[in-house]
C-alpha cells in the first residue's frame, strides 16, 4: 500500500509517540513499505535569544536529539537503521512535510496531543500536516 512512511514523533510525548510507532509498523507491515521517523527541533525563536545561549548551542541541541531518537527507535521501532533517523530544527509541521518531500515518504503517520477546546479534534501541527502534505496522512491519538 505505502512504500515509504514517515513517522513524525515528539521525543517528549513518549508513550503518544509508541502509539504512533506502532501504528507505522503496522501501516508498513500491510504493504512491505519502509518506516523513517522525523523529530522536529523547534527554533529558539527570535535571533536575541539564539545569541543569548550562545555558539553551539544549536549544535548540541540536536545532537541530543539525535542521540534521543536513536534510542527512541532502537526500543520501538526494532531494527531501523540510523539513517532512517532524521533530526531537523524549524517549524514543525514545515519541518515535517519537507522531510517527508525529501525522502519521497508516501504516507506521513502523526500523533496528536490530548486536544483543548480551540484544536478540538486534531492538535495544531498535526492539522497543518494533514491540510498541507501531498502525501496521505495517518493521525493517531
Amino acid at each position: 500500500m505505502f512504500a515509504r512512511i514517515l513517522l513524525a514523533i515528539d521525543l517528549n510525548e513518549t508513550p503518544g509517540s509508541a502509539r504512533a510507532a506502532q501504528a507505522a509498523l503496522g501501516l508498513a507491515a500491510q504493504g512491505g513499505g519502509t518506516v523513517d521517523v522525523v523529530n522536529v527541533v523547534p527554533d529558539s525563536g527570535m535571533a536575541i535569544v539564539g545569541a543569548a545561549l550562545g555558539p553551539g548551542h544549536d549544535a548540541r541541541i540536536l545532537d541530543e536529539a539525535r542521540k534521543a531518537l536513536e534510542a527512541f527507535a532502537a526500543a520501538h521501532l526494532p531494527g531501523l537503521p540510523a539513517t532512517a533517523c532524521h533530526v531537523v530544527q524549524g517549524t514543525i509541521y514545515d519541518r515535517i512535510i519537507a522531510t517527508a518531500d525529501r525522502i519521497g515518504a508516501d504516507a506521513i503517520v502523526v500523533g496528536s496531543h490530548r486536544p483543548e477546546f480551540k484544536d478540538y479534534l486534531v492538535g495544531p501541527n498535526a492539522a497543518r500536516v494533514v491540510r498541507h502534505a501531498a502525501q496521505s496522512v495517518l493521525v493517531v491519538r
